[in-house]
């Protein structure tokens, strides 16, 4: 299932907020209706003073806000409208990771708000291993949101698995604590008849990758039978260091070893696969690449093959707006769910960094734009230019750090060979001796 952009400081990783099942949530519901005015705000308690009353204290004092039902409400207005997927020429759900914070029903209402037709969420917090159990309150919200907004959670909902979790891990107590809250989330999605479940292969930790990919696979087969209907979906990653996952042919190795080969599918991260060295730029290097994941499995914002897990907003990275239109126009991925992981943050007016979901909700229409559209006309180049021009800063900045890297590599290799060499001879020269 192929996503528009992602990575390990992603979007999400960014999210930091508890996934929290509160007894006492309520299903939320969209305010797109809502008038705007400031919130209210609650004046301090009285307390005597020495030098005036406290009422003069008070309006000396700035005057502590508390959000108010009017200021959540605000909060919760659509920044655009859903489209209507059957006006696209093709079946494109596009969307976001969107936050789940106060209960799992909040994320069906946090996708309204950008007009996405899809999302991926934590269906617990993602920052720890110990989680309350999902309460009938948070269950029930997210069925009859689904329902009555119309989201297909078996189709176009794609939770993501937690960071911490590691099924590659070789170490029986750590390995029993990540499959356990593997097998939980699994548990979750098919309380809240939600059919995918995506998350990352694993790490070596130092062995044998062959090995890793043993584990990976023989957890899953377990995770399967005590699950009943959920796939479980590996994430391709971007590489570098003990990573699993970061080529077609890692991922084709775990899925020969899965039994049940209708429990387990792939979702294609667009900023993991160039980062890894799969081109996306042109239709044909976009074909190509395609092409291997097609004969090998089956059917961003760094530079080609430099492992970084690096972020960029939509057409402003290195891979630029016309991977994207291969994304958006290829036959095979309609139908599927895509999720956005773009950074979103954004300096306010006091100099602190917020989140501006406007981008998400801009981008959301800026994909499904794509689709069906000319990529040879002046209005796509037109498009394309401002968006390149708007990345080009970040660009040089990253592209620099990255020639730097490999510079420095270059030198250590060499060190590294040249010891080598001169080791043999020392032992070669003490033989002739």
């Amino acid at each position: 299932m192929p996503r528009p952009t992602r990575s390990s400081q992603k979007a999400i990783k960014r999210e930091e907020e508890d996934v929290k099942d509160v007894a006492s949530s309520k299903p939320a519901k969209p305010a797109a209706s809502a008038p705007k005015r400031k919130a209210d705000s609650q004046p301090d308690a009285e307390e005597p003073l020495a030098n005036g009353s406290a009422k003069e204290e008070q309006q000396q004092k700035p005057k502590k806000q508390r959000k108010t039902k009017v200021k959540v409400e605000e909060e919760a207005m659509v920044l655009a409208e859903r489209t209507d997927v059957s006006s696209l020429a093709r079946a494109m759900y596009i969307g976001a990771h969107v936050s789940a914070a106060g209960g799992v029903q909040n994320s069906v209402t946090n996708a309204l708000h950008i007009g996405a037709n899809s999302f991926a969420l934590f269906l617990k917090s993602q920052r720890k291993w110990a989680n309350p159990p999902m309460t009938p309150e948070s269950q029930e919200g997210f069925i009859s949101q689904c329902k009555q907004h119309r989201y297909r959670a078996n189709e176009h909902v794609l939770p993501h698995g937690s960071y911490l979790v590691n099924l590659a891990q070789a170490d029986a107590d750590k390995a029993r604590q990540a499959y356990d809250s593997f097998v939980d989330d699994l548990a979750r999605c098919e309380q809240l008849g939600i059919k995918l479940y995506n998350f990352h292969p694993g790490s070596t930790g130092g062995d044998a990758k062959d090995k890793a990919i043993g584990r990976i696979a023989a957890q899953l087969n377990r995770a399967h039978k005590e699950t009943q209907t959920v796939v479980t979906v590996l994430e391709n990653m971007a590489g570098g260091g003990n990573v699993v996952g970061s080529t077609w042919e890692d991922l084709r190795d775990i899925i020969a070893l899965v039994e049940d080969k209708t429990r387990v599918g792939v979702c294609i991260d667009t900023c993991h696969a160039f980062a890894a060295g799969y081109d996306l730029r042109t239709p044909e290097a976009f074909k190509k690449t395609v092409d291997a994941f097609n004969d090998i499995v089956g059917a961003n914002k760094a530079p080609l093959n430099s492992n970084r897990d690096l972020h960029a907003n939509i057409g402003t990275g290195f891979l630029g707006l016309r991977a994207f239109h291969n994304v958006m126009n290829h036959p095979d991925f309609q139908d599927k769910p895509m999720v956005l992981e773009t950074p979103i943050e954004r300096k306010g007016p006091d100099g602190k960094t917020i989140e501006d979901k406007q981008v998400w909700a801009d981008e959301i229409k800026l994909l499904e734009s794509l689709v069906g559209m000319d990529p040879d006309t002046k209005e796509f180049a037109k498009l394309e230019a401002e968006l390149q021009d708007r990345g080009a800063d970040e660009r040089r900045r990253i592209q620099e750090q990255v020639d730097k890297k490999a510079v420095k590599d270059t030198k250590a290799k060499t060190k590294k060979k040249r010891g080598s060499k001169v080791k043999k001879e020392e032992t070669s020269d003490e033989e002739s001796g």
